[in-house]
């Protein structure tokens, strides 16, 4: 009898502990299921482990009342939207530069091309019209114009799609600092003294911009390395750039700044925008544009300009090579563009300054460019092969004579029509429009701008070594002392 239960209750034993072995399987096999899933696609990212984490932005739409302003949140804060009434289609993650824009009064800007504030309001409503740029030569340093408008667009776009920068409200959450200064209008129309003026209304905004700069915190932390400039024109900012000069510029080339003041490892060489209308719909090829080199513009310059006096009594007696003396009076815009879109090479020789507008001129022609101009420095070019549309000439070796006619006529219809179609390729990167298309002119000095943002961060975080001891104040230091390459 005890050896019949024994052998019961080893069989119950027996059953019990399968049962128990198949529930914690069951139980096991559901748990690994269900783990395998929540990780399969995580919610989010965690930004942090990117060296460069300040350029990521994670967007979420948030539904609202319409009419009701509510706040946009990303990773690391607060874009503030005025109008959160209209539906805004974000990516899940978006590469982006944040940045802040003071808001520097009317008289800095857009008052100084016309227009007219209502009541306390800073900036103009450009969803119902946008101030005009005045005509002319003025367009082809109207970078300022444009950026600006990207900037306050920004927080009206349906998506972010195809923009590189956007504007954030809180100068801690921006990888960089604009100061919205039109300072090459302010140059062209403001630079002349009125009577009984001591002083002209462009070098007074000057004077008020350093005073208001240098006493910003957003400056005073950084030293103003991360602020973004725009002084276009070679001679804008003629009065402050000196006291500004560790800030990020936004030039057309350095031919008169000293190398300690701007260089190329801070800085950003910009486009001009080119005055002559573009070549739509161009279907022209090698045979069908008669004039072999095209030049017209100022022919007496200074300094690096002598070469087009040089190049004038080399070339004026060659039968298939347009060289004359225009302006933009009268007929001359409309003159140099259909001289240029009859052209296959179009000269841009130094003048005053290394860069000219007519580089740009003739790309939007698709006429290939023969730059001659030792020291220009040129857009984007850390991305950018400009041998693959251009041709360069070292100035010396373009006043021997025949080298220059030599060396064009030996550029065969094959070569030519493969430089022709590379720059209908890449003149978008050339347009400045409003509104902003992806990989303009805006776009890509944007992306320009980003590609400095580490070289900044590092700069800022060195100069906090021995912040706890003294603040750091930046002094101008003479250009004879810094090397060319000066960090």
């Amino acid at each position: 009898m005890g050896e019949r239960n024994a052998a019961h209750i080893g069989f119950l034993s027996q059953k019990f502990m399968f049962c128990l072995f198949t529930f914690v399987s069951v139980l096991f096999i559901f748990s690994w299921l269900f783990l395998l899933r929540s990780t399969a696609r995580p919610r989010s990212v965690d930004r942090s482990v990117f060296s460069n984490s300040n350029l990521f932005s994670v967007f979420s739409d948030r539904s609202s009342k319409p009419g009701t302003p509510t706040d946009t949140k990303h990773e690391s804060g607060t874009l503030r939207i005025r109008d959160s009434s209209r539906k805004r289609n974000f990516s899940s993650c978006e590469t982006i530069l944040k940045v802040f824009m003071y808001d520097l009064p009317p008289e800095f800007h857009f008052a100084l091309i016309g227009w007219k504030p209502e009541g306390n309001s800073i900036w103009p409503d450009i969803r119902t019209k946008i101030p005009p740029y005045p005509g002319g030569l003025n367009l082809q340093h109207s970078i300022e114009y444009w950026l600006t408008l990207d900037l306050l667009s920004s927080e009206f776009a349906d998506d972010l799609e195809g923009r590189n920068a956007v504007r954030v409200y809180d100068s801690s959450e921006a990888d960089v600092i604009f100061v919205p200064f039109f300072s090459c209008i302010s140059y062209n129309r403001f630079s002349r003294l009125k009577p009984h003026q001591k002083g002209s209304i462009n070098k007074l905004l000057q004077e008020k911009l350093v005073k208001f700069l240098t006493a910003q915190e957003e400056w005073k932390k950084s030293g103003g390395r991360d602020h973004i400039i725009i002084a276009h024109h070679p001679n804008s900012l003629l009065d402050a750039r000196n006291q500004l000069w560790p800030a990020m510029f936004i030039l057309s080339d350095f031919g008169r700044y000293p190398p300690g003041i701007a260089n190329v490892e801070k800085d950003v060489i910009a486009p001009y925008k080119h005055v002559i209308r573009n070549y739509g719909n161009d279907t022209s090829d090698f045979d069908s544009r008669p004039i072999l080199l095209y030049f017209q513009g100022a022919i007496y310059r200074k300094d690096g300009g002598t070469a087009r006096q040089e190049l004038f009594y080399l070339l004026r007696e060659e039968k298939d090579v347009h060289f004359k003396f225009g302006s933009v009076q009268k007929d001359g815009v409309s003159n140099a563009s259909a001289g240029m879109h009859s052209s296959k090479f179009c000269l841009n020789i130094a003048g005053d300054t290394p860069s000219s507008n007519r580089l740009f001129d003739a790309i939007a022609s698709h006429c290939v460019p023969v730059i001659i101009s030792d020291e220009i420095e040129l857009p984007y070019e850390d991305i950018l092969d400009y041998s693959e549309f251009c041709v360069f000439v070292r100035t010396a070796d373009a006043v021997r004579e025949n080298f220059l006619m030599n060396l064009i006529r030996n550029i065969g219809k094959d070569e030519w029509t493969r430089m022709w179609a590379k720059l209908k390729e890449i003149e978008n990167m050339f347009e400045y429009r409003y509104p902003s298309k992806d990989d303009d002119a805006v776009q890509m000095i944007w992306k320009a701008v980003a590609r400095k943002v580490p070289s900044i961060k590092m700069k800022v975080h060195q100069s906090n070594r021995f912040s706890r001891f003294e603040p750091h104040k930046a002094k101008p230091i003479p250009s004879s002392l810094l090397p060319r390459n000066f960090q």
